[in-house]
């Protein structure tokens, strides 16, 4: 009979580590007598970061005496006590690879089902002072397990653990844990995974897109599509030298140039969405300046056509449009971004505000030459007529779509531009206005544009019914930082690191997003903890390889890791949680 050993709880605290403060719950110690479970919590227990812990599908937390035990001999130590895993109900028995998920269990008063192994993140690490050991609990396939509280009631140390009902399928824990985050993927044991109603919405959107791969033939190119998105592997590796063969303008601020291979052989097939990343050398004693242009042609096409917005102290917008001409030779990298058209039956909604029309045009170049039938809405925002890029392309292009729609809105119209047939409203695209053309709900939405846009657009389209999982966003700067539990201070410019190690510096590592170069030097540990002294704009979690929060596009190089990742990520892609730069190197970042 499984027993509960002691219920442990914890309210969130700011805990220093690194440098840094991170607001975590962590810390959880065991109470005596009883203690109401409740649907989102135990009494007196609370989560720092309710993003990943915590909620109605994650209200307590289970961890395993024999774990404890495992752990204690695996690194010779003696100090554990109860709740050091982080752990609401420490336990005799419930072993991760016996429990399943869906398994309910009555524990004095209350009535629980499993619905997830734990999610491993950083701060088990931090707790046990141990940075390896999210990755440990998922390669020594110990990770623990949550449950929901299907009934309130009291529990306390010395309950019996009783089981009531069998999950179907029979998953254990264990074995879910694997089918995520280790290697395989097994397309079987994903649709029998998908077939247990308890598991979380969040493990069943993770382990849906693994089956999706799988439908497509996608996942034999690497990556965990479960984890984040992925894309095929760039075709070429590195920057290759292409010719410019033709510059056209767009609007008045937007140019277009044309890209062929040096050979004139054709160029590998980039898909609606995807972006090329372009080496240029505006000063020839300085460091080169790497951006990326959103493919804005046809896909399929023998050439690329990128779109470039002339800003105003633009150094590379400055550059291409005054000093490249035609038949001018670029460092281009291989098409790559995960902001692609899905290949799908249901409605397709493009919206654009400004140099943003540019991989959505490619989206509805893709939809114009099958021609696709599936309703397709085009919506851009733009200031007036001569800033109104691509305008007679798109009015080309919806002609030869069944069901294309087209919504254009000028902010400031001028005198000479015609309503109805230039633009179809006047004022911002905003949320009023898209509730007002009551776009269907089960569309795919694809947006581009400058931040605030995207950000009003998609709570529009939500608010319209969309689910979020069906709205893709795409940004040409940095990527905001995703850093959780970690306490925000004041955002920072990237910059060189403020400290430089001594001694020979490596190799180069450039920040390719953020216009930073930097010399690496192991004294930086990672490239994660360069970035982070270069203020560049991070996203982690579990800091050892597992989750692939951190995974980046390289754009040139290669890395050396150091812990080996659980699950190696895509091709052209790294976790720089746990890698270095053995040559140099131009990150997407």
């Amino acid at each position: 009979m499984a027993t509960l050993i002691a219920v442990n709880v914890g309210m969130p605290k700011d805990v220093a580590w690194r440098g840094r403060t991170t607001h975590t719950g962590i810390w959880k110690h065991p109470v005596a007598g009883p203690l109401m479970a409740r649907r989102l919590n135990l009494d007196g227990d609370g989560q720092g970061d309710l993003s990943g812990h915590g909620g109605e599908q994650r209200a307590v937390l289970v961890y395993q005496l024999d774990s404890y035990r495992h752990w204690q001999e695996h690194m010779k130590r003696d100090d554990f006590t109860y709740g050091q895993f982080g752990e609401n109900f420490t336990v005799e028995g419930l072993a991760d690879d016996e429990v399943c998920i869906g398994d309910r269990y009555r524990i004095g008063g209350a009535l629980f089902e499993v619905t997830q192994p734990r999610v491993t993140c950083y701060r088990v690490g931090l707790r046990l002072g141990e940075p390896q050991m999210p990755a440990l609990l998922v390669s020594h396939r110990r990770p623990g397990f949550y449950m929901r509280v299907l009934a309130e009631g009291q529990v306390q140390a010395g309950d019996e653990i009783v089981k009531v009902v069998s999950g179907p399928e029979e998953m254990t824990v264990a074995d879910m844990d694997a089918l995520l985050y280790l290697p395989g993927h097994a397309r079987p044991q994903l649709e029998r995974a998908l077939r247990i109603p308890a598991l979380s919405p969040g493990w069943q959107t993770s382990l849906r897109a693994l089956l999706d791969d799988a439908d497509r033939g996608s996942a034999t190119v690497g990556g965990n599509s479960g984890l984040t998105a992925t894309s095929p592997p760039p075709a070429w590796p590195g920057f290759r030298p292409l010719k410019v063969v033709r510059i056209e303008p767009e609007s008045a601020s937007i140019f277009s140039l044309t890209l062929a291979s040096v050979d004139g052989e054709p160029l590998p097939a980039a898909l609606p969405g995807q972006f090329l990343g372009v080496r240029l050398r505006p000063d020839p004693q300085a460091s080169p300046v790497i951006r990326n242009y959103s493919l804005s042609g046809r896909p399929g096409a023998e050439t690329y056509r990128i779109s470039v917005k002339q800003e105003p102290h633009g150094l590379a917008s400055t550059y291409l449009s005054q000093h490249v001409k035609a038949d001018d030779v670029l460092d281009v990298a291989a098409p790559r971004g995960t902001f692609l058209l899905a290949d799908a039956d249901s409605p397709v909604l493009l919206l654009s505000a400004g140099v943003g029309a540019t991989p959505v045009l490619a989206m509805l170049h893709a939809l114009a030459a099958k021609p696709s039938r599936r309703p397709v809405w085009w919506l851009q925002a733009a200031r007036d007529g001569e800033n109104h890029p691509f305008a007679d392309e798109v009015h080309a292009l919806l002609s030869r779509l069944p069901a294309g729609r087209s919504f254009v809105s000028y902010s400031r119209p001028r005198s000479v531009d015609r309503p109805g047939i230039d633009y179809t409203i006047e004022g911002r695209l905003g949320v009023e206005r898209i509730r007002a053309l009551e776009p269907p709900p089960d569309a795919d939405a694809y947006i581009c544009g400058p931040g605030a846009f995207m950000q009003e657009v998609s709570e529009a389209l939500e608010a319209c019914g969309l689910s979020s999982s069906r709205i893709h966003t795409e940004i040409f700067g940095a990527a905001s930082a995703v850093t959780p539990g970690v306490v925000a201070g004041s955002a920072r410019t990237p910059h060189q690191p403020a400290h430089l190690p001594g001694g020979q510096p490596g190799p180069s590592v450039s920040f390719a997003r953020s216009g930073l170069t930097v010399p690496w030097h192991r004294d930086y540990g990672t490239l994660l903890e360069l970035a982070e002294a270069c203020d560049v704009p991070v996203r982690w979690s579990c800091r050892t390889g597992v989750c692939h929060t951190c995974e980046t596009g390289l754009l040139s190089g290669h890395v050396d890791y150091s812990p080996e990742p659980v699950d190696l990520p895509a091709e052209g892609s790294a976790l720089i949680c746990c890698s270095t730069p053995p040559a140099d190197l131009v990150l997407d970042m």
